[in-house]
């Protein structure tokens, strides 16, 4: 016979158990829906939705490879675990294997979903593969984005000879994953219901952040660029030599792009149609100079660090944000940061400090899993904004509200 003593002690033990159980559950809701570390601001929090991930090829007389990120079905609950292929774009030893760790489901199917999910490109850095931006990608999915980065045909050498082509190929590879999604999107397509390919957002890092500004309209100026490169050789820039990779090749970028010369003043635009919004993530702006910024009339943001050497930040990132003739923009500076800051960390992408390039994967002065949920705050907060319209995600770039040590912030329209 069981005393009441035994039963109270069973009962308190039930109590306790279950009482465990619930904090253990809300523990893993909070993990499973933190931030990269738990101090991440509101937006850089991970979103509702498990993640996806696929590669495919878009066929063509130049196929071009995408690697994909979306809402995902997980009935079983797997863990959102994967390891990416990195594709290295420079001469490495035979036999090299590089991969990117991330938090995604291979090949998962998509959640389905009443209102078909926005879209948003996303174009790599120079010569840098897709699924180094698998961190930000991952993000964007998790709040209700079907993210696609084309893999652009390029390759890093001491040559340097796949950068100029980079301005006149990529706005193409940005119109070939629109008309790819079209048609997928088209009756009995794939993305049918899915994606809405109306509700489109260009973000984009380094030269990727100088694609999504064409795609918005921005427009290469020969007349700009001439009088930018001449002034900073005058002044012995230490970034001069970045006008080396571009002003004597115009010729060749003409007739790249199909014209009989090289144009005065602006070039023809490279516009990609039903454009909703830009991030610019330390993007070549310096390229299109005032004139050719101003054709960019969707909403922006431009992020940059100040101490970049790669985009310099003189260069690029004040002159985008004065110079878009956009109502609604946001300027976000990441003070003494560098280029990579917007790149994949070493952790997750060893390759780098294997072979020395640890400058590839880190950034000198910012902890980069704090600056990662830095830009994933502010990036998902104006896509929220811009494409979901979103008031709450509006309010929250309030000139004024974003507050966060070492990164100043400017706003006009929020």
């Amino acid at each position: 016979m069981i005393s009441r003593t035994h039963v109270t002690k069973l009962m308190s033990a039930l109590v306790l158990l279950l009482t465990s159980a619930t904090v253990a559950v809300a523990q893993e809701d909070i993990a499973a829906r933190s931030g990269i570390r738990p101090d991440a601001p509101a937006y850089g929090v991970r979103g509702p939705h498990w993640v996806g991930t696929r590669a495919l090829v878009i066929d063509g007389a130049t196929p071009l490879d995408i690697t994909i990120w979306y809402p995902a079905q997980n009935p079983d609950g797997a863990a959102e675990e994967t390891v990416y292929p990195y594709v290295m774009k420079m001469d490495t030893p035979p036999g090299t294997v590089a991969t990117v760790t991330g938090h995604a489901l291979r090949d998962a199917a998509f959640a389905p979903t009443q209102q078909a999910y926005p879209l948003v490109i996303l174009s790599p850095g120079f010569a840098l593969g897709t699924t180094a931006y698998a961190w930000q990608a991952e993000h964007l999915a998790s709040h209700g984005y079907v993210v696609i980065a084309p893999e652009h045909d390029e390759r890093y050498d001491v040559t340097m000879t796949s950068f100029w082509p980079a301005d006149i190929i990529r706005p193409l590879d940005t119109l070939k994953v629109l008309a790819f999604v079209d048609t997928q999107v088209a009756a009995g397509g794939e993305f049918d219901g899915l994606v809405d390919s109306q509700l489109v957002a260009v973000i984009g890092h380094s030269s990727g952040g100088s694609t999504a500004l064409a795609a918005a309209g921005a427009r290469l100026n020969t007349d700009y660029l001439q009088v930018h490169c001449d002034a900073v050789k005058v002044a012995a820039d230490p970034s001069a030599w970045l006008c080396d990779l571009a002003l004597p090749f115009l010729g060749d970028m003409a007739a790249l792009a199909g014209l009989d010369s090289v144009p005065q003043g602006v070039w023809p635009s490279t516009a990609a149609e039903r454009i909703d919004a830009v991030v610019s993530m330390a993007g070549e702006a310096y390229k299109f100079g005032p004139l050719g910024l101003a054709e960019v009339t969707v909403p922006v943001m431009v992020m940059s660090g100040t101490l970049d050497t790669g985009s310099p930040y003189a260069w690029n990132t004040p002159l985008a944000y004065d110079s878009v003739a956009s109502e609604k923009k946001a300027l976000v500076t990441f003070q003494d940061a560098e280029h990579m800051i917007f790149g994949s960390t070493c952790a997750a992408l060893p390759i780098y400090t294997m072979f020395g390039m640890h400058q590839l994967c880190s950034d000198h002065v910012w902890d980069m899993d704090r600056a990662h949920d830095l830009i994933n705050h502010f990036t998902t907060a104006f896509l929220a904004a811009e494409l979901l319209g979103s008031d709450e995600a509006a309010q929250a770039l309030k000139l004024g509200v974003p507050v966060f040590p070492g990164v100043d912030y400017q706003a006009q329209g929020y």
